[in-house]
């Protein structure tokens, strides 16, 4: 079973200086806010899916270890 915490693992490897946080304790259905200096200039789908990229098929078809994300990325301030 998937964790929050391995969730923001899998994220900070991609993003390491980003702001990262991860809810969500059934092991299936989480959200996350990554905020991340790499996002200045994306567009929010390009964003997410830089995110999404990050998590390497955890999230792909039936046999994923994470079912649903509630995602929202941004960059600093």
């Amino acid at each position: 079973m998937i964790t929050a915490r391995d969730i923001e693992n899998l994220i900070r490897e991609s993003f390491p200086h980003a702001t990262i946080t991860v809810q969500g304790d059934d092991g299936q259905h989480f959200a996350a806010e990554v905020i991340d200096a790499s996002f200045k200039g994306m567009n929010r789908v390009q964003q997410q899916r830089a995110v999404y990229a990050a998590l390497k098929g955890k999230m792909d078809g039936a046999h994923g270890e994470l079912h649903a994300l509630a995602l929202t990325t941004k960059a600093p301030e």
